[in-house]
């Protein structure tokens, strides 16, 4: 996708997208072009779509503010001392209106708005049809996306969120949520089968356009809504929309995932992207995060999100992916172009996260952020990739009492294990616990959406040592099954959004 984020920018400056009316959920852009300025070239429309991509690089849509919710699992701790993540991680309703999670409704409707825009205006320009229809695929895309991660993370069956409907985006009233998350849901896969239509294959775009929606990416999230959604049957066929699809496959290596090298590889289906090497950085922000604080005096880690003993010891004996996945104390590993053994002086379990710090091995930081503030770097962070498919898939063959030891044995293939037979739900959890810990999978969702996490938080996490570095918590599914709706939506929309149950 080079030039993306700098057209973005371009794009933005020209047509002020950036400042969104922050009083209601139909958000209008203050500046907002009309159809009498704007949105009457082929130009336009590729810069009205460049522009919907703009919130992926603030550092609390894909990275730290939204990190908070994912820290909540078993699988980390928060790595040094941080009140409102604390209070997260506890469940605690303080953390309310806090800075880090605040936002995270709002960005998402922006992109929606954004989306939105390109949907109503671009069909009438006169323009190439192949390039209309990718635009349009790009916007439907992110339109569906957008509202299944609102859907899941503020929805469940007492209430889904606001769909903003694109026949009433000039009306002045706050939009009410909808009666359940079940409505969102189907409002998503309305959305993603018309992208699905229209977006072309990753293997047909130019490198110059690597990191936009394609074909395979509105499949895998389709399959992954319908698992939240225990629509298991349409979970499956939309699994086997990818994987007979012929365009992806497994990596031989499992650390090979995580390479810059290998951003655009087989396994590739949706990533946090971003080239723009301006002062500001590129890509995500997490590999900063979760790197050592202060980086060893080498580059400003966060020192944030840390794995758990728990976790270390939940592999399998003999699977590849626990070295690959957490460094522990003695471990080697390069860092700016040096061997070094690990040790933490910051983390709160003793170990990190491995997975992404290929970046910080060469020498110079020649692909990490030059603002030591942003540390981002051009390593792909995984949001959906194909080994989490074939497990979406063997998910939904279990839960329809199908046999799925072919999807979980070519996990299990990879990771050095022995195959296994009749696999059943506790080995698909723990090959997906395996595969996808400190990734965008989100073992705490997870853990919701299979009832478990009332008595896995009810038990202390340790560190390295054995030593308690987290207390039990006390989690009631009844209300701790879904975050609260950010408070500057509850009070902006007087009162017509409403807050979650047992929140408020």
């Amino acid at each position: 996708m080079k030039q993306l984020i700098k057209n973005i920018t371009l794009s933005l400056a020209g047509i002020s997208l950036l400042a969104a009316c922050n009083k209601k959920l139909d958000i209008v852009p203050e500046g907002a072009p009309t159809t009498g300025n704007f949105w009457q070239t082929q130009t336009d429309a590729v810069a009205g779509a460049n522009a919907m991509y703009s919130m992926f690089d603030d550092e609390n849509f894909y990275g730290r503010g939204y990190w908070w919710f994912i820290n909540a699992s078993d699988d980390m701790v928060t790595g040094r001392v941080k009140a409102e993540g604390d209070n997260i991680k506890n469940f605690n309703s303080s953390f309310i209106g806090g800075s880090y999670t605040e936002g995270q409704w709002k960005q998402r409707y922006i992109v929606i708005k954004r989306a939105n825009d390109v949907i109503l205006n671009v069909p009438a320009i006169q323009m190439d049809e192949k390039l209309k229809n990718r635009i349009l695929g790009e916007a439907y895309f992110l339109s569906g996306l957008m509202y299944f991660e609102l859907a899941y993370t503020y929805g469940d069956a007492r209430a889904g969120v606001p769909i903003v409907k694109r026949d009433s985006l000039t009306g002045a009233k706050p939009i009410p949520r909808t009666a359940n998350v079940n409505m969102v849901y189907d409002y998503v896969e309305q959305e993603l089968k018309k992208a699905a239509s229209l977006l072309p294959y990753f293997n047909e775009y130019g490198s110059d356009d690597y990191g936009r929606p394609h074909k395979t990416a509105a499949f895998a999230f389709l399959s992954k809504m319908f698992l939240y959604k225990k629509d298991y049957a349409n979970a499956e066929r939309y699994a086997d929309s990818v994987i007979l699809s012929g365009k992806h496959k497994l990596l031989d290596k499992f650390e090979d995932v995580f390479t810059i090298s290998n951003n655009w590889t087989s396994e590739y289906i949706w990533s946090v992207y971003s080239n723009s090497k301006g002062p500001g950085g590129w890509g995500s922000i997490l590999p900063g995060v979760m790197l050592e604080n202060k980086g060893w005096g080498k580059y400003n880690g966060w020192g944030y999100y840390m794995p758990t003993k728990e976790l270390y010891d939940s592999y399998e004996a003999g699977d590849l992916r626990r070295e690959a996945t957490i460094l522990k104390p003695g471990d080697h590993f390069t860092f700016y172009g040096e061997d070094r053994t690990y040790a933490s002086t910051n983390s709160l379990s003793g170990y990190q996260f491995r997975k992404y710090m290929e970046p910080f091995s060469y020498p110079n930081g020649q692909h990490l952020s030059p603002n030591g503030d942003h540390p981002t770097t051009d390593l792909n962070l995984p949001l959906l990739r194909y080994a989490e498919v074939l497990l979406i898939k063997a998910e939904a063959e279990l839960q329809q009492g199908k046999n799925a030891d072919k999807e979980i044995n070519l996990i299990r293939h990879r990771a050095g294990l022995k195959d296994v037979t009749n696999a059943d739900m506790t080995e698909l959890k723990k090959q997906r616990r395996s595969e996808l810990a400190g990734e965008w999978a989100n073992r705490h969702f997870d853990m919701v959406r299979w009832g478990d996490a009332q008595a896995a938080y009810a038990k202390p996490l340790h560190g390295f040592d054995g030593s308690v570095v987290w207390p039990a918590r006390s989690f009631d599914p009844a209300k701790h099954n879904v975050w609260p709706v950010p408070r500057s939506e509850v009070i902006s929309s007087g009162g017509v959004v409403k807050q979650n149950g047992g929140w408020e």
